[in-house]
This record gives structure tokens, sequence and C-alpha cells, in this order.
């Protein structure tokens, strides 16, 4: 299928490694123009030896000021950005007992304001132009609740939010925001999220992996490039009269109508 993706200039958070990589390699096999961002030097050198010619960002985007200047960056390089894809921070697992205020806060900046500092000038860009489209990886743990990732799962849970009401904000502007949210995915967040657990549980990561596995009724966890595909999707003109929701993608560990 044909998406029509091919020249259209896309923005990628956290693009460097896990989901964010599957969704660069995903758009440059569509012919898109990238650009990926990330705090590490070394993941992005990683990613552009593997993705070839995209432009690389680096910023800590829980800065508003190095998101701002991240996304004018991306726009001199390659022109009006079409698509701008979060998928950058992930707050750190954490015991309930281990919690305080500063956890809390850690992981607002870390999901929550990575993705919010990036959507700020974009959407209001993509509005003054009347077109854009705004994807982001948010994670059901916004919709199901996990003991190790109550601050996580808040900031995703307000992501959701964010998604729902900027999309009944802009779209009169011609701009679309969607949401994509994965259950367990074969990433090294997944696998730092395990050993929380499993210290939590008082077993091995792998015994820990094991029974939430057991718990997904497709009966194994997610592969990158599968979140990958739908993001690119969706960000599609095949997607265009869908905005305002998070498609859950968690093999159906969680059937809900709502």
């Amino acid at each position: 299928m044909d998406l029509g993706l091919s020249g259209k200039c896309v923005l990628i958070s956290g693009g460097s490694k896990g989901i964010g990589l599957a969704c660069a390699e995903a758009f440059k096999a569509e012919g898109a123009r990238l650009a990926v961002t990330s705090r590490d030097l070394a993941n992005l050198a990683a990613a552009k030896s593997k993705l070839g010619d995209v432009l690389t960002i680096p910023a800590d985007l829980s800065d508003a000021a190095q998101a701002a200047q991240a996304f004018a960056a991306a726009e001199r390089a390659l022109g009006p950005i079409d698509v701008l894809v979060n998928s950058a921070g992930a707050a750190r697992r954490t015991p309930p007992a281990d919690l305080s205020p500063a956890t809390w806060r850690a992981a607002m900046d870390a999901k929550y304001f990575s993705s919010i500092n990036l959507i700020d000038p974009a959407i209001k860009a993509m509005a003054a132009r009347g077109r854009g489209v705004i994807v982001t990886v948010i994670g059901n743990g916004g919709k199901s609740a996990s003991p190790v990732h109550i601050p996580g799962g808040a900031a995703n849970a307000a992501l959701m939010l964010a998604t729902a009401g900027l999309a009944a904000a802009y779209a009169s502007h011609g701009v679309r925001v969607v949401g994509v949210s994965p259950g367990l995915t074969d990433t090294e967040r997944v696998a730092s999220g395990m050993r929380a657990q499993a210290a939590l549980d008082d077993v091995t990561p792998d015994e820990a992996l094991r029974r939430a596995v057991a718990r997904i009724p497709l009966g194994r966890i997610a592969e990158p490039a599968e979140i990958a595909a739908a993001v690119v999707f969706l960000a599609s003109n095949k997607a265009s009269y869908i905005t305002g929701v998070t498609l859950t993608m968690d093999g159906a560990a969680n059937p809900s109508v709502v």
C-alpha cells in the first residue's frame, strides 16, 4: 500500500533506538525525509549509521528551550515538518515504597514534558500552515496501573488527555493529533521494567517476563516494528479521519471498550 509519505518531512523524537528507531526505519522505507532527536550522541551516531541520510539533532526535550530549538533546527534543514512523532522519554520504574515527590516530578519531565515541549511549537506551526499530523507513542500504563509504574502511568494518562484535547482544539486548523499506546514491547525500556518488577516480586527478570507474557492473550510481546507500522499508517492520509484517539496495542492484555 502506498501511504503517500514520500517526500514528507518527519521529525521523530527518541528516534535513535527502540520504537523511535523502528519508526524512523519505517518512514524512511516510505520515502520520507527524516530528522531524529536524542539526548545521547552515541545513540544518534549509531542511528545515523543505520539509517543513512537523516538529520540528527541532540536535545534534552524535557527542557522547553531545547525542544523549541530542535524543532526549529529540523525545519531549517528539511523545510516545514509534516509529521511529528513523539517517542522520547520514559519514566523510571519504581517500587511504591520508593516513591517520593521528586520521583513523580521526574516522571512528568521524562515522559509528559518531553512530548509536550515538542508538541507546542510543532502544533502551532502546523496550524499556521493548515496541515500536519502529530503521533505520540504513549504507553498503555496510562490506562492500566502497574505497581512499579505509577508515576509513569500518570504521565501517560496525561498525554492521552492532551492528545484528545489538542485534537479537538486544532482539528479546524487541519492538524490531526493521535496516540499509540503499546503494551510490552521488545525494548530496553521494557527490560528495565522487568528488572524493577522482578525486584518487587522477588523473582528473576526472566520469570517476571514469563509471568507478564502469560497474561497476554496473543502469547508474546510486541516487536518495535509492529508499533512503527501503526504509527506510519496513522501519520498517512489513509488515516485522514482519525484524530483525538489513542490506539491501544497490548495484544489484548487489557481488553476494554473504552
